[in-house]
């Protein structure tokens, strides 16, 4: 009977051994066990993607991206694992700024389809579950908007829509109200002949300023929102949000000038005053408090999930964080965090980027949501501005961070900078210079289209001529070539979206730390759960590093999850964590084992201590042991 025994022992501990071999830790059910939904919501982990319309798919081959390309579109975004998608201006527009100078704030532009395209890509994102965000441009309208030329015309509803002023006298002659210059290079004033004043715009000529002190203004705008909301969108990405506001007249109905920049020299030059009357008024962080008002108000009203904001702020940091509300209003759930383009440059240590990261972590209000932003239409290109080899490094930084990423078009495949041409420039920016300064001005290159494949115009568009040109790299640097590459910036941007799926990455504790001067670690970690580090090797030098010495509670061997080109490392091997040795430029993220057995039971996930598994095993093979001897 003995022998019985032991065979009962040993098939029971034969079963227990082949789970342990089915996976290097037994102790974890599934890889990527999503968060329960009611722990967070959609947007407090979302991958937002920004689409730039004019240069993302060109549907109908006029050489520009349209709507009915975005849709055709959308199931690459579900491919690479997105939550939503942002798209820059698509309203109907004299496209002075490309989008941005909207003639008409409902209704769609011409060149990207109409509104029932628009409602057809609503249609398309629902079935795959993308979410659809706008861009809401609230500063200034264009000069060919209905509202300005009533404006203009003085009808007594729209007179005071925009910032009118009648100048100021200056030795007989009549000149513009303030010193203060446009951001796109000379004077924010231009005389209009019709009305016989002055109006202010911040940008380019053909943008008049609204003027928000005016309440018809701060409803029409209001309006806007609602009108998109009915029509399915799940928020709004507001721009220039600082500017949207300036320093109301004096007593005698004048404005003050802005002091100088000493250091600027070129009257024309934004950066030659110090804008301390035009940007960052009290009033503008009401006013995104207004907006949020309007946009909980349809959340209530309507149902489903929540409506969000994304806030386009540049000003201090003390400033931006007020953009999330306060004790007793609410503000924009995201105010985008430039801090990883503004701060960090190429030769930015491991130190640097420690600071960086927890400088915004730091100054959060409580109970907020952090968010990464690493490039858009305005920036160069992550590739161009930190290096190609550190593309994968970057992504898996703002993977692996708490809160929301924010990926634009094309820096999943590693896309870089263009050159363009004065003659081929389109960017009001630079066309405001010259030829011999523009490239300082120009956003041109970081907008060229998106390259899809090495076919005819990267298989963007089937035209003669596309909008922007093409960049010579695209035969190589390509959607349909980075497929099949298992370490392509694709692929591995496709794994750090699957893994941000995990409760650890969306509900973990986070530190940031630079262990030397060219390595930098962030420890995600959660109870019950896995153990995340991601180590990036900034630099061009080969280190090791005793991660143990840095993190407290590490095993001594973790094992690698993601790893890129530059690691001899690959998924599923195990690293010695007093001894890691990083490649130049190379990043990697590995993951300890947890103390706890995931399980299932009737549709709800458990956790069970590890050693009780091995109790209960223990205890079922004494049972089956005696029921052998006593038969």
């Amino acid at each position: 009977m003995l022998s019985l025994q032991l065979l009962a022992a040993l098939l029971l501990l034969l079963l227990g051994l082949s789970s342990l071999q089915a996976q290097p830790y037994p102790n974890y059910h599934a890889y990527f066990t999503a968060a329960p939904k009611s722990e967070l919501k959609w947007w407090q982990t979302g991958a937002f993607y920004q689409i730039y319309p004019r240069s993302f798919k060109d549907s109908n081959g006029d050489g520009v991206g349209d709507l009915n390309g975005i849709a055709a579109s959308l199931p690459y975004l579900k491919e690479l694992g997105v939550t939503a998608t942002w798209l820059s201006p698509i309203f109907t527009s004299p496209m002075a700024d490309f989008g941005y100078d909207i003639a008409n704030f409902t209704e769609i532009a011409p060149i990207f389809g109409s509104m029932a395209d628009f409602e057809q890509l609503m249609s398309v994102a629902k079935q795959l579950d993308i979410k659809i965000i706008l861009d809401f441009v609230p500063n200034h309208s264009s000069d060919e908007c209905d509202w300005f030329k009533r404006s203009a015309a003085g009808e007594p509803e729209y007179k005071d829509f925009y910032v009118w002023h009648p100048g100021r006298m200056v030795n007989g002659k009549r000149m513009p109200p303030s010193n203060w210059v446009s951001v796109f290079r000379g004077s924010a004033w231009a005389w209009h002949e019709g009305r016989q004043e002055y109006y202010l715009h911040q940008f380019v000529k053909k943008q008049p300023d609204l003027n928000y002190r005016n309440p018809k203004v701060r409803e029409a705008m209001n309006n806007v929102l609602r009108f998109w909301l009915a029509k399915g969108v799940f928020g709004f990405r507001i721009d220039a949000v600082p500017h949207v506001f300036e320093l109301a007249p004096d007593a005698q109905l004048q404005y003050r000038d802005e002091p100088r920049n000493e250091w600027v020299n070129d009257p024309d030059d934004y950066g030659y005053l110090q804008h301390i009357y035009t940007v960052d008024q009290p009033e503008t962080i009401n006013l995104v408090y207004e907006w949020r008002a309007v946009l909980d108000e349809f959340s209530q009203q309507q149902g489903g999930e929540e409506r969000i904001l994304l806030a386009e702020t540049y000003s201090p940091i003390d400033i931006v964080m007020q953009y999330y509300g306060n004790a007793t209003a609410e503000g924009a759930q995201l105010p985008f965090n430039f801090l990883l383009i503004s701060d960090i440059n190429n030769s930015s240590n491991a130190e640097a980027y420690a600071q960086t990261v927890l400088k915004w972590l730091q100054h959060m209000p409580k109970n907020r949501t952090a968010n990464w932003v690493l490039g858009n239409h305005d920036q160069p290109r992550v590739a161009s501005r930190l290096g190609t080899d550190r593309v994968n490094m970057l992504h898996m930084l703002t993977a692996t961070l708490p809160g929301a990423m924010v990926s634009y078009q094309g820096e999943e495949l590693g896309m870089t900078n263009v050159w363009i041409s004065w003659q081929d420039t389109v960017d009001p920016s630079a066309c405001n210079s010259n030829s011999s300064i523009y490239e300082r001005f120009t956003r041109d290159p970081e907008r060229t289209p998106f390259q899809w494949s090495a076919s005819t115009d990267a298989g963007f568009s089937n035209a003669s001529k596309t909008w922007l040109p093409i960049a010579p790299n695209y035969r190589q640097l390509n959607v349909e070539q980075q497929r099949g590459q298992p370490l392509s910036h694709l692929n591995i941007y496709k794994q750090l979206l699957q893994l941000r799926k995990e409760r650890t990455l969306q509900l973990g504790e986070t530190e940031v730390k630079a262990l030397n001067g060219a390595v930098l670690a962030v420890k995600r970690s959660h109870p019950q759960d896995l153990t995340y580090l991601t180590l990036l090797n900034i630099f061009d030098g080969t280190e090791t590093v005793n991660l143990k010495e840095h993190f407290k509670q590490l095993a001594d061997q973790m094992q690698v999850v993601v790893v890129t080109e530059k690691s001899k490392l690959k998924v599923g091997d195990l690293i010695n964590t007093t001894a890691l040795q990083l490649l130049p430029k190379e990043s990697l993220i590995v993951r300890t084992a947890s103390t706890y057995y995931t399980y299932y039971t009737n549709g709800e996930q458990r956790l069970l201590p590890v050693l009780l598994n091995y109790l209960l095993l223990a205890q079922v093979a004494l049972y089956l042991s005696h029921r052998i001897y006593f038969v």
